[in-house]
């Protein structure tokens, strides 16, 4: 049975019950006066009164009862609708969405372990793959409308034509340098060299580069000295004088090549940020950018072509995307699994969270509560209401007509108490 069936049921029951003692009451005020039948009157008057009093209590909060002096005092909740939804608001505020709740309701179910105890379930991980599938399936569906795409078209041609270029260098290359951050990047890059200075193809490449040289620039030479040999010990020479500087910077943190490079480096972020050459030099890139049409074909089939293999990955049955995350969220239930401390560290990196955000998250809710509220019709909102509390209201109403029939036999025991020990036989 629906609510509003419901409803209806329990208004004439409450409804019938009034009508039935009121009938009691006509019934019982025609008969001769006994002792039986004054008791029914009186417990049919008083349950008259209470059935009339909870029945205007009840309609009272929903609509007008144009009685004088008492009707500003009814159609309680249209009148209130906006305090209400002020209320409200206030209260899933204050109540559901302060961090104090926020954390402890992660403290007690702890999401970090219900995430990793969900993927590692039999069948889950696959579960999120094919969601992942899914998902991906329905952004490419929506960015292939051609309306979508010239926005996207348009927002990175905005988004490059607010970019400044050679600010933005700047700013990353002083990011790196901060700390010597740099010099962090300059080791693995002369690690990265003596390796590849070690390597016999390596020093194969020097020993041709250096035959060929012979060949060209002294090819009468080349006739009667061993350019192979000459080659070989020639690459060994430079790879080892190479990889002798190589370490020598490496192994000094003071090495005067270390402070070339500071300077250069530090040269190229004052250039990007004030030489009026590097800002043409950005400007030209970035109008390049957004209106080379060779450029922008490139990258439309460039696109088009990630697009469909995308898609045709995503429709088969054994989809590499969906192996893939999968096996990730495998990974990562597994990790979280058996790393107590990884665990903890993601709980309190979320409660962190929850005390940044929830002040702005509890407002925004807050506030889309008190506007949608305010949105309402008060008549609506009234109707509502009822539909989904009204059936207990009703109850309320029978059990008023109840109680006050009780109350009616009390009264008429205490005001007749005399008459009724005399009554009594003996």
């Amino acid at each position: 049975m629906d609510k509003h069936a419901e409803l209806v049921r329990s208004k004439r029951q409450a409804l019938g019950l009034l009508l039935f003692v009121t009938a009691v009451f006509a019934v019982t005020s025609w008969l001769p006066s006994s002792l039986g039948v004054d008791i029914l009157k009186a417990m049919a008057e008083a349950a008259m009164v209470g059935a009339m009093a909870d029945w205007f209590a009840v309609v009272a909060l929903f609509r007008r009862i144009p009685v004088p002096f008492i009707a500003r005092h009814t159609a309680i909740i249209p009148r209130n609708k906006d305090r209400i939804g002020e209320n409200l608001a206030v209260f899933v505020r204050d109540k559901f969405l302060d961090p104090p709740s926020l954390i402890m309701l992660m403290q007690r179910h702890d999401p970090v372990a219900l995430v990793a105890g969900w993927l590692t379930a039999p069948g889950h991980a696959g579960l999120l793959g094919r969601q992942v599938v899914r998902l991906l399936s329905a952004t490419l569906d929506t960015v292939q409308d051609t309306q979508v795409e010239r926005f996207i078209k348009q927002a990175a041609r905005t988004l490059i034509g607010q970019l400044d270029l050679p600010g933005s260098m700047a700013t990353v290359l002083a990011a790196l340098t901060q700390d010597d951050r740099h010099q962090t990047l300059l080791d693995a890059a002369l690690e990265r060299l003596t390796e590849l200075l070690r390597e016999p193809a390596s020093r194969s490449l020097i020993a041709q580069s250096i035959v060929q040289w012979v060949r060209r620039e002294h090819p009468l030479k080349e006739r009667v000295l061993p350019t192979d040999w000459l080659g070989d010990q020639g690459a060994n020479l430079i790879a080892h004088a190479l990889e002798s500087l190589l370490a020598d910077v490496a192994g000094n943190p003071r090495h005067q090549l270390r402070d070339q490079f500071n300077d250069a480096v530090q040269q190229l972020i004052d250039k990007l940020r004030t030489d009026p050459e590097f800002a043409r030099k950005g400007e030209e890139i970035r109008h390049y950018l957004q209106h080379d049409a060779g450029l922008g074909r490139y990258i439309q089939q460039l696109w088009q072509g990630l697009r469909a293999a995308l898609q045709r990955d995503l429709t088969d049955e054994k989809s590499r995307v969906a192996r893939n995350m999968a096996a990730l969220g495998r990974w990562l239930g597994q990790s979280l699994a058996h790393d107590a401390a990884l665990r903890a560290s993601l709980s309190q990196r979320l409660e962190d969270w929850a005390r940044t955000l929830a002040p702005e998250v509890s407002q925004f809710v807050a506030q889309h509560i008190r506007d949608t509220v305010q949105r309402w019709d008060a008549r609506l909102m009234s109707q509502l209401v009822e539909l989904h509390i009204g059936k207990d209201l009703q109850h309320i109403r029978i059990n008023g007509t109840l109680v006050g029939g009780l109350i009616g036999l009390l009264l008429f025991g205490l005001s007749h108490l005399p008459d009724l020990v005399r009554a009594l036989p003996g």
